[in-house]
Formats: structure tokens, C-alpha cells, sequence
């Protein structure tokens, strides 16, 4: 598991220091675990499968991706809540885009389909 747990530290670009604050533990702890001289209690392990949203079966024992996969409404809120710490372009098309009429939005819908069409023309002409 030690060699999980660093993977993990380093796939989220983290010091042992900001990945032990995320888990609410000292940054020797994270240490002894990543040295494999400590195994996380089962409580730890909770705690790492949720703030990082970690395959549990993939951090005991290493079966299965890394990460859980996510809902389309967590990927939403993710995206949404990068996008408002920012003040670039995609925080001003947010806002652009929250202003739309329905009429608008299938004005849209239409458009993404017939250029979903128009891709698939190109990768499968008949």
C-alpha cells in the first residue's frame, strides 16, 4: 500500500506536507506510510478514498484504476467551481451561457448535432 500512497501524493502533485493537511494528519505520518513503516488504520483509509476521491480496492490492494469514476454532476461541479475562481473565459461564457433563452439552448442543440453529424460524415464516408 506505501508504494500506492505516494503514487496517489504524486498523481495529485502534493508535498507529504499539503497531502497530510488534506487528510488531517502530520506530514511524518504520510511519511511512515509512503516508507511503508505504518499502514493507514481502516478510519485513514475512509478519509484518503474520500478527500481524493480514491478506489478503495485500488489503494489496499492495488485491483482497478486509481480513482473512482466520477458522475457527470461531480465532473459539473468541478468544472464550474475552477471556472469561477477564474475571471477568464470560461467564467465569462458561464455567464454568457446562463443568460440563454430555452429557444436559445436548442438553437444549440441543433447546431452541436449537425456538427456531430458532419464529424461522423468525415470519419465514415459511405
Amino acid at each position: 500500500m506505501h508504494t500506492r500512497i505516494k503514487a496517489l501524493r504524486t498523481a495529485e502533485g502534493l508535498t507529504q506536507q499539503a497531502f497530510a493537511d488534506r487528510i488531517g494528519v502530520k506530514r511524518n505520518t504520510v511519511a511512515t506510510y509512503e516508507m511503508g513503516r505504518s499502514t493507514p488504520s481502516d478510519s485513514a483509509i475512509t478519509l484518503i478514498c474520500r478527500e481524493f476521491n480514491v478506489n478503495e480496492a485500488w489503494l489496499r490492494t492495488g485491483d482497478g484504476p486509481m480513482f473512482k469514476p466520477k458522475s457527470r454532476n461531480e465532473e459539473l461541479f468541478e468544472f464550474l467551481n475552477t471556472a469561477v475562481e477564474e475571471d477568464g473565459i470560461k467564467a465569462r461564457l458561464l455567464t454568457v451561457m446562463a443568460r440563454l433563452s430555452e429557444d436559445q439552448w436548442e438553437l444549440l442543440a441543433d447546431m452541436a448535432r449537425k456538427l456531430a453529424e458532419e464529424e461522423k460524415e468525415k470519419a465514415d464516408p459511405e
